[in-house]
């Protein structure tokens, strides 16, 4: 209670004088009247906000919910291209390293072609000097050995009056260095 409303209980009812007869104001009584329905209409007003409040949260309930189920769809499609894309991407570069796979092995087989062609060519000589060497006798005379038909094999000829370079052979070609073997 203020100190207003305290002393308003002492004011007099009436103007001083004439005695009249009467009620003293009631103050509170008078506000309480007049916020009433004003204190009513905010009542309504606040029980609308959370009528509006509780619509608002279930609508942004239903949003969320969407949305998460809508996310969950796109992952699982996402999920469910990703080898196809994985595939596609990688095709290219598939493509490129068949095809750097193919010229390498292109290059090596002309290589190979190269190689064998060589071989080819030179097999008969190394024939010739395989047999001449398995043919010679160890520690016997130096000089040419020939095969049938041959005339000798090339390469291995030895020049006139020296012996062999290992020593075996003689000025005379037949032994040791006095011409005795």
């Amino acid at each position: 209670m203020s100190l207003r409303d305290f002393l308003e209980r002492f004011r007099p009812a009436g103007t001083p004088g004439a005695s009249a007869a009467g009620v003293p104001a009631d103050r509170a009584a008078e506000r309480a009247a007049e916020l009433e329905p004003a204190l009513a209409r905010l009542t309504r007003a606040q029980r609308e906000a959370e009528r509006i409040r509780a619509e608002a949260d279930e609508a942004a309930r239903a949003v969320r919910e969407d949305a998460a189920r809508e996310a969950a769809r796109l992952v699982a499609a996402a999920r469910a291209q990703a080898p196809e894309v994985r595939r596609q991407a990688a095709a290219p570069l598939l493509d490129r390293a068949r095809r750097e796979a193919d010229a390498v092995r292109a290059a090596g087989d002309g290589a190979a072609a190269a190689v064998r062609a060589r071989a080819a060519e030179r097999m008969p000589e190394l024939v010739e000097r395989a047999v001449a060497d398995a043919l010679r006798p160890s520690g016997g005379p130096a000089g040419r050995v020939g095969l049938a038909g041959t005339g000798g094999p090339r390469g291995f000829e030895e020049p006139e009056g020296r012996g062999r370079p290992d020593g075996h052979g003689g000025p005379d070609g037949h032994g040791g260095p006095g011409g005795a073997s």
